[in-house]
């Protein structure tokens, strides 16, 4: 346990630090999602800012302040997070790098795999190397995600992969996808799956990008033809892989309740509404009275999500509780899109107006209700699993 004392003497040195090196090109501004750094093998840095930002972040282990040092993150206990957030908000810092690699797989590996796998896939993720995809739903296995068929044929050294994944987010993009894969036909369907990592350049390995309304192609399908994959890309015990999954899922949702705890840099959703008004229009007293509970609702979330990663450091996570986050921020990030599109009238139906107010940003967190579970299941888990509700 740290000192108050030890504790302002890492904010200070963490505070010189990121004036020193945090670009002013990646302070302010609320990114688009096209501005985001995903980075991977094949990403193109929006700006040499942009590409400067994620490198320095990485070198110091800030990419994933929590993880290991050895696993390239920065080895930040609870209290120290607490104030590396602070610290990014109070200047504005952009992320320097987002992916699924950090979101999900990284935890799930920290939890799960072995010390070998640690060292092999955590550091490429941390320094932006590495791009990941999630390979769980299947034209036959959305909700009922344990439905999987897409099977692996153990042949010996290798796992014989056949069958198809959809809404495979950035699998175009991504060097690598994480795959929930039946393995034991015979088994009931919850016990005959493993979590297997695959390589995307792998031989048989094919996507397809889904045109959407939005005019995006986010989502892909992903076909599997004869991949061969190697015993040892096998994450837990074999035909154990939904104890993965389930573990997964959660830092899933509480990832995708994020996006209700406000704008980025903590800018005020009233001030962002004020700059999206037509010209010449001023905010209505009900539109602000909704800015206004939107803020107050975000704060809620915000403030529950610290809640339960105080838990998780105490060795109690969200568990089921992670449902009630995703439904919340799920909610609260469409409103807030819904408000911005009011705010803007008839301007914000220019299909390439202003970043974050756009007709396609608000139709793309019509996803949110889907992926990572729908909302419909969420309420589902919260009436069964949380408040004891009878079936």
């Amino acid at each position: 346990m740290q000192s108050e004392q030890e504790l302002e003497g890492f904010r200070a040195e963490l505070r010189d630090w990121l004036e020193a090196n945090c670009p002013a090109e990646m302070r302010g501004g609320e990114p688009s999602e096209a501005s985001i750094c995903w980075g991977g093998k094949n990403f193109e840095f929006e700006s040499d800012a942009q590409r400067v930002w994620m490198e320095r972040a990485a070198s110091k282990g800030y990419t994933v302040p929590t993880w290991p040092v050895e696993y390239g993150g920065a080895g930040m206990n609870r209290a120290q997070e607490k104030i590396f957030k602070e610290e990014m908000d109070r200047i504005e810092a952009r992320n320097p790098l987002q992916s699924f690699g950090i979101w999900m797989l990284g935890p799930a590996l920290l939890h799960f795999g072995t010390h070998e796998q640690k060292l092999h896939y955590l550091p490429p993720i941390a320094r932006g190397e590495i791009r990941w995809c999630q390979g769980y739903s299947e034209p036959g296995a959305g909700s009922d995600l344990a439905s999987v068929q897409t099977k692996g044929e153990d042949k010996g050294d290798h796992w014989l992969v056949n069958g198809q994944k959809i809404w495979t987010s950035y699998a175009d993009k991504a060097d690598w996808i994480f795959a929930l894969i039946r393995t034991d036909r015979d088994a009931p369907k919850h016990k005959g799956i493993s979590f297997l990592l695959i390589d995307m350049e792998d031989a048989g390995v094919d996507t397809r990008p889904i045109k959407l309304i939005s005019g995006a192609s986010v989502f892909c399908e992903t076909f599997f033809t004869n991949v061969k994959v190697p015993k040892d890309r096998i994450v837990g015990e074999e035909n154990r892989g939904w104890d993965v999954a389930k573990y997964l899922l959660t830092h899933e949702r509480e990832m995708i309740s994020g996006g209700g705890q406000g704008l980025s840099g903590g800018r005020a959703l009233g001030a962002v509404l004020n700059e999206s008004l037509a010209e010449g229009q001023e905010m209505d007293t009900v539109l602000r009275a909704d800015a206004m509970r939107c803020e107050v609702d975000a704060l809620a979330i915000g403030l529950t999500l610290e809640r339960y990663k105080d838990q998780a450091e105490a060795g109690t996570g969200a568990g089921d509780a992670s449902a009630m986050l995703k439904y919340m921020g799920t909610e609260l990030n469409m409103q807030r899109h819904e408000l911005l599109m009011a705010a803007g009238g008839s301007d914000a139906l220019e299909w390439d107006g202003p970043l974050g107010n756009r007709p396609a940003d608000w139709l793309r967190t019509k996803a949110n209700s889907i992926e990572g579970g729908t909302s419909e299941v969420m309420l589902s888990i919260i009436s069964r699993r949380v408040l004891g509700l009878p079936g």
